[in-house]
């Protein structure tokens, strides 16, 4: 209802709006040493579409009203002018940028990366394209500021200044993934970097567009599923890659066309690769001793502690190596394709993507309890699928890393995503344009284990996004509306999340104003945040799993006489978050931005609900709203608070000349901050949660989310110097500390990094070389341990050409050039899935 009475208000307010003569607006956009400027970007605030500079520079735009002409291109600093119908001709000049300058979509105020009062980091381009990995985590690890979960290479989310899982918003086009990524890392998200125009990178709280899910930043994927320029004849691009480590092929194709306003767009990828290589290196122990845990100390990832440093040093039995990780193959397919109408006022547009993924889970298995068959691989579902690169690494290397008895477990992912588009231009000297962007999901990720689901997570999302855009006297900026209904669910042996639906409604404003040399912008959010669920409390629910094959029919009696009780739960919270920046161009190409914010948020359904089985991170997990007394847990969400996070971001920046930086230092004081505690209980299926004195073979240790205030606070940098038009140097690096009031760290914690590389080009040809090291991380949580520092040395080689008619670039990168072995500490199976080895991936590329 409200989408609909914005749009007739649209419609109305154009119609007995006062009638402005159009014109058409003719210009030149030169650079500094007035040579014009091809392929320029040229936008009149209010309109969806934008128009291109020809060769010579030359564009021209319809204008009806008085408007601000918005004028950008990478790597050139972006300028604004005021224009009216009756402007004269305009030229427009470029002055280069030597920071990136892309203009970052996210924004919602048409601003680039250095312009913007929050730290924000864009990888757009070629540069996109040859880092592309299989998951978000894994291309943009190497960001200042940015790591990665990583699950292996196929299942890896960003990380963001410390922050992952629902603290980090995953968005397409500015719309909710909606897949399951957000509640166990194990879960890979749903968005490929080789469909992207450019990924954009909020750190700190991106909370007022993107809602409290955004508390720890957001990384939003562009691309142009719905076309919103017009697109004249026919045009695209086809790409073939493959990776050496994992004997993976890729391929992409991208193909767009149009005629007279109305636009087709497909993009296609398909990828499939067997499990990774990685240097020789030590598993970690399987079996443990008569006096329980206490002796062999679980890190937080439930895995025996085996030495800081000697890997391969098992103070029971014999050490087991592997070199490669076991279950890592990925094979995908997905696509999108989407159509619109793009008019001088009105833009609307429509998209379809599919995605078909199945993956290996490794570390996911269930080695210490009896099936009752024989895990050979050939016989899973994996050779239904035709993973022949994976299944050719053979049984016995996985039964010599693994043994016999262990069962390898695989995800096949499902979504389909609709999404719509509207936006109209108003004859209106106050409001630019109304924008609605809304977006339907259907996504499944279910589990297979010995050829059938064992679990199955579902998610359908609806989400809507309304944004007015309005000049009122000197202040710019927006005023929208934000709805989200998502309904999530878990059946299974290993559900360890109830069902549950997440509802928001939300109001939000964001407004800027010039004055002088100072852009200030300020900015609100007030959100009605529903979560209702219906389960049974008590882990009886969880007890069928296959693991309990011990004969504890008796004690499952037990649990439902004393323990389940079926509850009817909602959380209804209000949610505000605001936000104060500043952005001082202090002299020409240089200016600090400033900007403080406070948010808030409610805890998702992980994080409050959970209660059962996670193996993919070896835990019995409990939500914040049980309460174990003795050997019962119970039910009791009464003081649940709000997790708060005040954050203050300086950001320094030079982008003029052969020299350029940007320098960000961060503070951030969260209340009530969410995060998971050893309880110095374990599980198992037969005797249930239990103390640790009371050590059974094959028991896990049981997590619970607690509440705690926290302290997060470091600095990011990256900086260049172009030594001349061939070479350039980079130096970038990131530091973070994080822990809780109490003193204590915060668990998995990623490694500060340091590094440096150089480019050279020359005509066609170009090569860059660098090197990342990541540094010991010994500031560890309760029952961690160290992980040791590791330096990445990589290289890449392109050349473009061109071959009857056809563009193309030929590419060869090379990472991990000495094979170095390196452990990620931010993940939650560290041990058994070191990073990959020495990889040549070699590709090519071509544009018509």
């Amino acid at each position: 209802m409200f989408k609909q009475s914005l749009i007739t208000f649209a419609i109305t307010s154009a119609i007995f709006s006062s009638q402005a003569s159009a014109a058409q607006l003719k210009g030149k956009v030169l650079d500094t040493n007035n040579q014009p400027v091809p392929n320029a970007t040229v936008h009149l605030h209010g309109k969806s579409q934008s128009v291109k500079t020809d060769i010579n520079g030359q564009f021209s735009i319809n204008v009806d009203q008085a408007a601000q002409l918005h004028v950008s291109k990478d790597n050139f600093i972006n300028e604004r002018i005021d224009v009216t119908p009756e402007s004269p001709y305009v030229t427009v000049k470029l002055a280069p940028s030597s920071v990136e300058s892309v203009v970052v979509y996210a924004s919602a105020l048409h601003k680039s990366n250095i312009e913007m009062a929050s730290p924000v980091a864009v990888l757009s381009g070629d540069e996109l394209k040859n880092s592309a990995k299989p998951t978000l985590g894994e291309t943009l690890k190497q960001l200042p500021g940015i790591n990665a979960s990583y699950f292996g290479p196929v299942s890896s989310s960003p990380i963001i200044r410390g922050l992952d899982g629902p603290r980090v918003k995953i968005t397409q086009n500015g719309l909710d993934s909606s897949d399951a990524s957000r509640v166990g890392p194990d879960h890979a998200n749903t968005n490929d970097s080789l469909a992207a125009q450019q990924i954009e990178v909020l750190r700190g709280p991106a909370t007022l567009l993107y809602g409290s899910g955004a508390i720890g930043g957001v990384v939003n994927v562009v691309d142009n599923r719905i076309p919103t320029d017009v697109i004249e004849g026919v045009q695209g691009a086809a790409e073939f890659s493959h990776d050496t480590n994992s004997n993976t092929n890729t391929v992409a194709a991208l193909f767009e066309a149009g005629n007279n306003g109305f636009n087709f767009h497909f993009d296609g990828v398909t990828r499939k690769g067997g499990d990774y290589e990685t240097p020789r290196f030590a598993l970690p122990g399987e079996e443990h001793d008569d006096h329980g845990h206490d002796e062999h100390d679980h890190d937080e990832h439930g895995h025996d502690e085996h030495g800081e440093d000697e890997h391969g040093e098992e103070a029971n039995g014999e050490t087991k190596y592997a070199e490669r990780v076991a279950n890592t193959f990925i094979d995908s397919e997905q696509f999108n394709i989407g159509t619109s109408f793009v008019g001088d006022h009105l833009t609307v547009g429509l998209s379809y993507g599919r995605i078909e993924t199945d993956y290996g889970i490794p570390a996911h298995s269930h080695e210490h309890h009896d099936h009752g068959d024989e895990h050979d691989h050939e016989e899973h579902d994996h050779e239904e699928h035709d993973h022949d690169d994976h299944d050719e690494h053979s049984e016995d290397e996985h039964d010599h890393a693994h043994g016999a008895e262990e069962e390898a477990v695989f995800a096949r992912v499902k979504q389909d995503r609709w999404q719509a588009l509207f936006n109209y231009a108003l004859h209106n000297n106050w409001i630019e344009s109304i924008q609605v962007r809304a977006g339907f999901t259907d996504y499944e990720h279910s589990e297979i284990e010995h050829g059938e689901v064992g679990t199955t997570f579902t998610n359908e999302t609806t989400e809507l996004r309304t944004n007015l855009e309005h000049r009122l006297g000197e202040w710019h900026g927006i005023i929208g509306y934000h709805f989200s209904d998502s309904d999530y669910a878990a059946e299974g042996a290993e559900a360890f999340t109830p069902a549950t639906n997440t509802k928001t409604h939300a109001f939000y404003v964001l407004e800027e104003r010039r004055f002088g040399d100072v852009t200030l912008e300020l900015g609100a959010r007030v959100e009605d945040f529903a979560l209702s669920s219906n389960f049974t409390s008590g882990h009886d629910d969880h007890d069928e799993h296959d693991h309990d094959d011990h004969g504890h029919d008796e004690h499952e009696g037990h649990e439902d006489e004393h323990m389940a009780e079926v509850i009817d739960y909602t959380l209804d919270t209000t949610n505000f978050s605001a936000s104060i920046g500043a952005v001082y161009d202090y002299a020409e190409g240089h200016n600090v931005a400033v900007n403080l914010s406070r948010s808030e948020r409610a805890p998702l359904t992980a994080e409050l609900l959970s209660n059962g089985l996670h193996i993919a991170t070896s835990t019995y997990e409990l939500g914040l709203g049980y309460h174990i007394e003795g050997d019962e847990v119970h039910f009791e969400p009464e003081h649940i608070e709000q997790e708060r996070s005040t954050n203050l971001d300086i950001s320094l920046r030079r982008f003029i000349g052969d020299f350029g930086y940007t320098v960000n230092f961060f503070y951030n004081d969260v209340s009530n901050y969410y995060y998971q505690r050893n309880t110095g209980y374990m599980y198992t299926g037969e005797h249930g949660i239990e103390l640790a004195d009371h050590h059974h073979d094959g028991a896990l240790p049981v997590y619970q989310f607690e509440s705690a205030d926290a302290e997060l606070y470091g600095f990011e940098f990256d900086a260049h110097y172009q030594i001349d038009a061939r070479n350039r140097i980079k130096v970038y690096g990131d530091h973070l500390r994080a822990e809780l009031d109490s003193g204590e760290y915060l668990p998995r914690i990623p490694a500060n990094k340091l590094g440096t590389s150089y480019r050279f080009e020359l005509e066609d040809f170009a090569a860059e070389l660098s090197a990342t090291h990541y540094m010991t991380q010994d500031k560890l949580a309760q029952s961690e341990t160290k992980t040791d520092s590791y330096t990445l040395l990589n290289a890449s080689f392109s050349y473009d050409f061109s071959l009857s008619g056809v563009d193309l670039v030929g590419y060869v990168n090379v990472d991990n050039i000495t094979d170095e072995l390196g452990f990620v500490h931010s993940s939650f199976i560290k041990e058994q899935a070191p990073l990959p080895g020495r990889n040549f991936k070699l590709g090519i590329r071509g544009y018509f």
